[in-house]
């Protein structure tokens, strides 16, 4: 059975589509002037709940400036009508122009800033942009704003504040959640799902993770800028209050009650967050407590959102048929070099604090060589994988792969070199299926990957590693062997030179490593060189043909498994002893 991947469920715009047509038939038929005009302001917040799903739902950053952006942009717009006659072909581009500026200058710094740290960054931006909207008054008119904001026009056809602005609005938002879910539903999406959720997977097979949440805070600003230009030309005066926290806040609630990754969820909880409080308005000063409450409800009954909450009833009610998994195609050979040494490393250190995790290290690998590497727990085994792909930096030292200095380059640059790996705890996005997961390698090696291209080589890295029963399953449904297997295919669909594996043996029953080391063997005989970290020197054994004890940071010994095992260093790593006792799984 192929799910489909969970975020993905009503991402594309039919869905949307058909909410729109029941909201303009309905306006239609009872709507008044009022009903039109809060239709379309709810237009122009589904743009800005658009662009915050970008940022916050698919990129994981949780901005709080998409408000003062928004109000940036409605300030752009309105300073443009009034002091220019410019037609609103011009004003609008000019907002959303402007926020993606000043969201490309403050992301270039502030994205390098994790959870809240992230956070305060971006809400001392919008502080900036707030102050500024209050004291420069000869550009914003201060506290008073700018009122007589007109009509304009497009293309020399005058635009009124009626059903042509409703239009437009919901028009715009159209087009824009056409190209969100036709962007997200190939491979960007799922590379943004990784990205999220398990960012040091995402760059072990080459993805920029750092470029993907640039990308999308810029594209967020854009349509936040371009919301506030059509709230200008809406409503007709621009003031400070629409670059304040509340607009903030509004658009995060809409966010969540809507659904954070769905494109309808942004029309329904836009819709939502504007017509609301009008419900409520009879209750006189209790009307916003009943909207917080509704709010609180929609929470409980929803938690990932409206969206969710119907596409669930949906495919309950009207299940759809099951894809077909495309056939598998025999896999791509996934060594392409092979220099006299493919892997150096030389004389590396690397300290936590007072902790030498690392000390005077030097391994190499030969290209179709695998090596196992043993070690009691603490001795330095994850810090070497982590050092050598670029997850930590060494401070002295060096690493090479072929000719190539991987020193001071970033994780995915590596991978992009052709050096991969996997974790000691399987990182796949538990909603994602397991074709899906692989596939996900593709979207760094390629300039334009197609997703059903990369689905066909993904199945024929599954099905050679055993594993293509389990293609259409999601990953957080599978047991921990199968997943495995699904890691290593991730890796092995980066076509490496090299792998890596981090504990590939750990939780998995006599069985699934005697299994997995076969499928091992079978990609070292593709031509891939393996270093294999684990506890459990038969499964080492199985698979390498070379064995490294580390102890304390240092290798007390290199060879042979069984000259390995019988050396007196080992033993003692292991047992605290030096007697002739030969250490065994």
């Amino acid at each position: 059975m192929l799910h489909p991947p969970a975020a993905a469920v009503m991402r594309g715009p039919a869905p949307m589509l058909l909410v729109a047509a029941a909201a303009l038939a309905w306006l239609a038929l009872t709507g008044d002037a009022y009903a039109v005009r809060l239709a379309t302001l709810a237009g122009a917040q589904a743009l800005l709940v658009l662009g915050y799903q970008l940022v916050f739902g698919h990129a994981g950053a949780l901005s709080l400036a998409q408000g003062a952006l928004f109000g940036l942009g409605a300030y752009v717009a309105a300073m443009m009508s009034l002091h220019a006659p410019w037609s609103l072909s011009l004003t609008l581009p000019a907002a959303s122009l402007a926020a993606m500026l000043v969201a490309a200058l403050v992301g270039a710094v502030v994205l390098r800033l994790q959870t809240h740290y992230f956070a305060l960054a971006t809400l001392a931006v919008a502080q900036l942009i707030h102050l500024a909207a209050v004291n420069l008054e000869g550009l914003t008119g201060g506290a008073n704003g700018l009122p007589g904001v007109p009509t304009v026009s497009l293309a020399g056809v005058a635009i009124g504040r009626g059903w042509p602005m409703l239009l437009l609005a919901w028009g715009l938002f159209a087009v824009a959640g056409w190209a969100v879910a036709r962007g997200l539903a190939g491979l960007r999406g799922l590379a943004l799902d990784l990205a999220r959720e398990h960012p040091l997977a995402a760059q072990s097979i080459g993805i920029d993770v750092s470029a993907l949440r640039f990308t999308a805070f810029v594209a967020g600003a854009g349509l936040a800028g371009l919301a506030g230009g059509l709230h200008a030309h809406v409503v007709g005066v621009v003031s400070p209050d629409v670059t304040d926290m509340p607009v903030m806040v509004g658009c995060l609630i809409a966010t969540v009650i809507g659904g954070h990754r769905a494109v309808v969820g942004a029309a329904l909880g836009a819709i939502l967050l504007t017509h609301a409080p009008e419900w409520f308005r009879f209750l006189e000063n209790r009307h916003l407590i009943a909207f917080g409450l509704l709010a609180l409800a929609m929470v409980v009954v929803a938690p990932d959102g409206l969206a969710a909450l119907l596409a669930a009833m949906r495919n309950r009610l009207w299940p759809s048929p099951d894809p077909t998994p495309p056939a598998a195609v025999p896999a791509p050979p996934v060594a392409t070099t092979r220099p006299p040494l493919l892997l150096r490393v030389a004389h590396v250190a690397k300290a936590f604090g007072g902790v030498r995790a690392l000390d005077d290290v030097s391994l190499t690998l030969a290209p179709g060589e695998a090596v196992g590497v043993i070690g009691p727990n603490g001795s330095g085994k994850t810090t070497l994988i982590n050092v050598i792909t670029g997850v930590v930096p060494a401070d002295e030292g060096v690493v090479h792969l072929g000719s190539e200095p991987l020193r001071h380059r970033p994780a995915f640059a590596i991978a992009r070199l052709g050096l991969a790996r996997t974790f000691q705890h399987a990182e796949l996005s538990a909603t994602t299926v397991a074709l899906d997961a692989v596939a996900t390698s593709a979207f760094a090696r390629t300039p334009r990957p197609q997703r059903q291209a990369a689905r066909t080589e993904a199945m024929g890295w599954l099905t050679r590693l055993g594993a293509g029963a389990e293609a259409g399953m999601r990953c957080g449904a599978l047991p921990a062997g199968r997943r495995r297997l699904i890691e290593v295919a991730r890796a092995l669909m980066v076509r490496p030179r090299v792998l890596i594996l981090d504990e590939p043996g750990a939780g998995l029953s006599r069985p699934e490593r005697i299994e997995l080391a076969r499928r091992l063997r079978d990609a070292q005989d593709g031509g891939v060189a393996l270093l294999v970290v684990d506890h459990d020197i038969d499964f080492l054994a199985a698979c390498a043909d070379r064995l490294i004890c580390l102890e304390r940071g240092r290798v007390v010994a290199d060879g042979p498994i069984d000259a390995v095992r019988r050396d007196p260093g080992v033993r003692r790593a292991y047992f605290g002893r030096d007697d002739d006792v030969v250490i065994q799984a």
